[in-house]
């Protein structure tokens, strides 16, 4: 598996991927939050934030649609919020026995669920993008200079970098595995369910045991290379003035999702 296999970052030479991480990462994040802020049932606040990511696409180069197809994908998780259906508060709209409960669905519990719904449908697009554009050593160098604690930035590279390296890993003991059960043609390979119960454990307890002694390896030959616990990056991460127009017009959009969403 290639080290890329993981990286969603997709090069254009456009003028979000020109522009300081730092900046589109303090952007998203708080258009996440204003997202979490607005009031259920604001649908001209939520169609303006969906407005201000089709603008971002296109200035991506990735597409009008690039966010929206691939944002699909994450709404099954938000169907965890079902349960905002049966809101007390509100009109009923049914009645249904289920025998040992009845189910009452009210007005003010679909608005709710729904919204919960196109707020999470938003902030996954904005996240797509955001990851789609920035590579990502510059977003653990912009969650740096963010003040976020040099540890957890430090572990998040590591496993993203040696991800691929245990999936390998992983693949590797699966064939071994095969490759020792073999069985009659026709039949199921392997044994009973304890039996593969205890292979899998062997197979989870020697995949500790080599992740570790690999990063035992991979530690004492960064410290003889110089290693001092930051890791760099080639971009100079400076910001200009059209970084800072972009922060204060985000800011400013989110003043405006926030009136529109409050004062409707």
């Amino acid at each position: 598996m290639h080290a890329h296999a993981f990286d969603q970052y997709l090069y254009r030479d456009s003028f979000l991927h020109r522009l300081d991480p730092r900046v589109k990462v303090v952007g998203v994040l708080a258009l996440i939050l204003s997202n979490a802020l607005l009031p259920d049932g604001s649908w001209a606040a939520f169609a303006l934030v969906w407005l201000a990511l089709l603008v971002a696409n296109d200035l991506s180069r990735l597409g009008l649609w690039f966010t929206l197809r691939r944002s699909f994908v994450a709404l099954p998780f938000a169907l965890v919020a079902v349960s905002a259906i049966f809101s007390p508060n509100g009109t009923p709209l049914a009645e249904w026995d289920l025998g040992v409960v009845t189910l009452v669905p009210t007005n003010l519990g679909v608005i709710r669920f729904v919204s919960i719904l196109v707020r999470s449908w938003l902030s996954v697009q904005m996240a797509i993008l955001l990851v789609a554009t920035t590579q990502f050593p510059d977003l653990i160098h912009a969650f740096e200079h963010l003040r976020v604690p040099r540890v957890l930035t430090t572990t998040i590279a590591f496993l993203y970098r040696y991800m691929f390296v245990l999936t390998d890993e992983v693949f590797r003991l699966i064939r071994a595995r095969e490759a020792r059960s073999a069985g009659l043609p026709g039949k199921k390979r392997g044994g009973s369910v304890l039996w593969r119960a205890r292979v899998t454990g062997s197979m989870a307890g020697q995949l500790f045991l080599r992740s570790y002694e690999r990063s035992e390896r991979i530690y004492n030959a960064m410290i003889a290379r110089g290693y001092t616990g930051h890791i760099r990056t080639l971009n100079p991460h400076i910001l200009t003035n059209r970084d800072w127009l972009v922060l204060w017009a985000v800011f400013v959009l989110i003043l405006v999702i926030q009136m529109v969403g409050w004062l409707r």
